[in-house]
């Protein structure tokens, strides 16, 4: 799938041979810490597709302007700002600026270690008059110090001596300031993708105070309409035997450090680029270039060394905790740990905030916060490093005031989570497939209950996640409603049953929107409203103390918790008996369905060549929808309704959705097919290595690299916790000797070994794991390891679901389904002849 040409196998590192500046690369290379981020952009600073800078959270907002306006409709958006760009150091030998699209270069080569955390980048070239020049640079931004990013540039001319000039700058780029700073992203032209940022024409970053003083430039900011505030302030040092000087430039969108050089053969000058950035939501920006100045101060007193020291501490660290071996195949593994890497880059210094979509590694969704946060990325945090969990979590407590607001604004009682947001305002303007999806409500409400069991962390809940189950619970509980049906078997009693009902929302499918009774959307809000009844009953009856104060914070009513029970104990699930399956929604079945196999590729993702009213009209998914259902829930589900679910939906899936197939993935393993299984594994591994939905320029797909986790713990591994219970049901491929994985499980970190005969787990620290597999009770101490033998590694299926199940099928009224695809058909006008 990939040239390893260019990008050969390694373990732990990423490795590019050819040089480019293609939009993939510039994702691929980005270093970031959750809170700075930077582009693998060259520092010569020219050619890109993106000169990136993202600080999670520093926004603009606009004014949404909606064709046609209707009440409650989102009315302000929300974009992530390109901060000012500090990766900037312009290399000139003989005042010939290096370009390396037409240089003459003899060696090229640049490697993200994963172990260090260290960009480096190694050219050689030589100059028309015969110089032979070495450069090496190197970048990182670091996870000890959130707030500082290093940049290191060492050149020798080989051969020669000759006049070298490094031109280390700041730039504007969101505004399109200075010479090569490139155009502004928000005035490139671009074909229709919903998946892009949107444009901004006007000023962005309004200019405050800006200022050189000697070796250091600052420069500050106002973002226009947001009010928030950005500094950064970029120190130097200087290191060589060399002769030189050093000149300086400051204005308002621009800061240069400009270090002529008379170079003499052989002798290196290396350049250390020192860079802070600070934000805030309303702080004057003459603070934050104070922070700035503190954090620079710190690190010139630790040391550069020490800096990456500290890089490759931390990494060991988070490598002990986090890393999944694959026996036996490195070309997985250097995948693996890829995805791996880039959650620790988009989440490990997030703190207060979100996790982006995107990270900090590109300006893709605008740099919003989705569900993909806690259904994708939270159980990865949750079982290696739960203090992340807890801080993506506290964000979206920070939220509920405008979620609150949000809810009343729609009618209903309790909080309403944005679909799409980075300020906790609803940032969707298409409400269809934004925020009619409900359902961001329970899967944070499940994410919460996840990292609680996981982690033991009962303060946390007490003191501010009960607050986000109570009040999700309270949206269910006006959002559905009661029907009466009477039943006309012998089980009727003459009163009938009532059963609980939501109407009028969208599922994760985006491809199926505002519609009754979605069943993922029911289900996870059943799991919801239980929740949180469970929640308050315990804390009612473990911490008295506790809950007066939460019902003195939430308004919490006596007979509330009871009423959530009822609801979810009546909780409509749609069925089909003649099927045999579960109705993605109550009318899903009655549509047509879509004959993907026989779509054009180049018609792919419909969502760009189809308009949504044609693609609602059929059975097709953009991503998994009841088979994530399966998933979440899956203690819930039979073992025959998971297949028969599982061998509908799937050949009616298009994948177009970077969040399907670790899912279906997942659910291939379990109910049998191994093959297809792996086949959709190594479609997430690849989603973005490879550029597989072609929009990977736009910044790493956070969530699939999270699902890349899941699916090889939850898949391959069988890992599941239903209702705080930890138990294993493996299935390794067949080509793999082994598969390895440490977990964090309430307060114990163990170690998971999966071969083909035996399952091992060993408890590194911490109090003794109970477990299962395969329904059979085990336990691990940390003096003794339990070893499992396993007979098989589960069923086994041959191929995959296809279409040709549909030939005979008919629905509930007896009618007939058939697969097509639309297509425009134009009849010619038969003329007859006068006589």
């Amino acid at each position: 799938m990939i040239d390893r040409d260019r990008f050969p196998v390694d373990a732990w590192r990423l490795i590019d041979t050819h040089y480019s500046e293609e939009g993939v690369s510039e994702t691929l290379f980005s270093v970031g810490n959750g809170y700075l981020g930077l582009r693998g952009n060259h520092i010569e600073g020219r050619g890109a597709q993106e000169h990136g800078t993202f600080i999670n959270g520093l926004h603009e907002t606009w004014t949404i302007r909606h064709a046609e306006q209707a009440y409650g409709f989102a009315e302000v958006g929300q974009t992530i700002v390109n901060a000012p760009d500090a990766k900037v150091m312009r290399v000139y030998v003989d005042d010939e600026p290096i370009s390396l699209d037409d240089a003459d270069v003899r060696e090229y080569r640049r490697t993200l270690d994963m172990r260090t955390g260290v960009l480096e980048r190694l050219v050689v070239w030589e100059t028309p008059s015969g110089k032979r020049v070495r450069m090496r640079d190197e970048r990182i931004v670091s996870f000890e110090e959130r707030h500082l990013a290093v940049l290191r540039l060492e050149v020798v001319v080989e051969n020669a001596d000759a006049p070298v000039t490094i031109s280390c700058q700041l730039l504007n780029r969101q505004d399109g300031a200075g010479v090569y700073a490139g155009t502004p992203i928000g005035t490139k032209a671009a074909a229709f993708d919903p998946r892009k940022a949107e444009k901004i024409a006007d000023r962005v970053l309004e200019p405050a105070e800006h200022w050189q003083d000697g070796l250091r430039s600052a420069l500050s900011y106002r973002v226009a309409d947001s009010g928030m505030t950005v500094a950064v302030v970029a120190d130097h040092i200087v290191e060589t035997e060399n002769e030189y000087n050093a000149r300086t430039l400051v204005e308002p969108d621009i800061a240069k450090n400009v270090f002529r050089v008379q170079a003499k053969a052989g002798v290196p000058i290396t350049v250390t680029k020192l860079v802070s950035y600070h934000t805030s939501r309303g702080v004057p920006p003459r603070e934050l270039v104070d922070r700035c100045r503190r954090s620079l101060d710190r690190a010139a007193d630790e040391g550069v060394e020490t800096v990456f020291r500290r890089q490759r501490e931390w990494l060991d660290a988070f490598w002990e905790r986090s890393d999944v071996e694959i026996g036996g195949r490195d070309d997985l593994q250097q995948a693996t740990r890829w995805c791996l890497f880039q959650l620790a880059q988009a989440s490990a210094r997030a703190d207060g905030a979100g996790v982006p979509a995107k990270g900090v590694s590109g300006s893709g969704y605008s740099g919003h916060y989705f569900w993909d946060t806690e259904i994708y990325v939270l159980p990865f945090l949750t079982y290696t490093t739960p203090r992340w969990a807890y801080n993506a979590l506290r964000a979206r407590a920070g939220m509920l005031p405008a979620a609150r607001r949000r809810a009343a604004q729609l009618n209903e009682a309790g909080a309403l989570f944005p679909w799409r947001t980075i300020n906790g305002e609803e940032a969707s303007a298409y409400y269809a497939a934004g925020t009619a999806q409900y359902h961001i409500n329970a899967d944070i409400s499940f994410a919460l209950g996840k990292y609680v069991r996981a982690t033991g962390d009962e303060e946390f809940l007490r003191r501010e996640g009960a607050d986000i189950a109570i009040e999700t619970a309270r949206l269910w509980a006006t959002l559905g409603f009661w029907r009466a049906s009477r039943l006309v078997d012998e089980v009727d009693t003459g009163d009938g049953i009532e059963t609980f009902h939501i109407h009028g929302v969208t599922g994760p499918d985006e491809y199926t929107t505002v519609v009754n009774d979605n069943l993922y959307t029911n289900v996870m809000a059943r799991y919801n409203l239980r929740y949180a009844a469970k929640v308050v009953r315990e804390i009612k009856e473990s911490h008295p103390e506790d809950y007066v104060k939460l019902v003195d914070r939430t308004g919490l009513g006596p007979g509330e918790a009871e009423a959530w029970e009822r609801a979810a104990s009546a909780m409509f699930i749609p069925y089909s008996e003649g099927l045999g399956i579960h109705p993605q929604d109550s009318l899903f079945l009655e549509r047509e369905v879509w004959d993907l196999a026989n779509t054009p590729s180049e018609q792919r993702p419909l969502l760009l060549h189809f308009h949504p009213l044609v693609i609602y009209r059929f059975q097709v998914l953009k991503q998994a929808d009841v088979v994530l259902a399966l998933f979440l829930q899956g203690n819930h589900f039979t073992p025959e309704e998971k297949k028969a679910d599982f061998d509908y939906y799937d050949p009616l899936t298009t994948g177009d959705s970077t969040l399907s197939a670790v899912v279906q993935s997942i659910m291939a393993a379990e109910v049998g097919y191994q093959d297809l299984a792996r086949k959709y594994f190594e479609q997430s591994l690849f989603v973005d290595l490879h550029d597989l939905h072609h929009n990977a320029a736009d910044g790493v797909h956070v969530a699939s690299a999270g699902g890349v986790w899941t699916a090889l713990v939850c898949g391959f591994g069988g890992m599941r916790d239903y209702a705080g219970d930890l138990s294993f049901d493996p299935r390794l491929p067949v080509d793999w000797p082994s598969l390895s994985f440490p977990l964090q499980w309430q307060g114990s970190t163990m170690q998971v070994t999966v071969t083909r005969d035996e399952l091992r787990v060993e408890v590194r620290s911490g109090p003794p794991v109970p477990f299962s597999v395969r329904d059979t009770a085990y336990f691990a101490t940390a003096e003794d390891a339990a070893v499992v033998p396993l007979a098989d590694q589960g069923p086994m299926l041959p191929g995959r679901p296809t279409l040709r199940q549909f030939a005979d099928a008919r629905r509930e009224d007896g009618t007939r389904m058939s697969a097509s695809v639309p297509v425009i058909t134009t009849a010619v006008p038969v003329i007859e002849p006068i006589d």
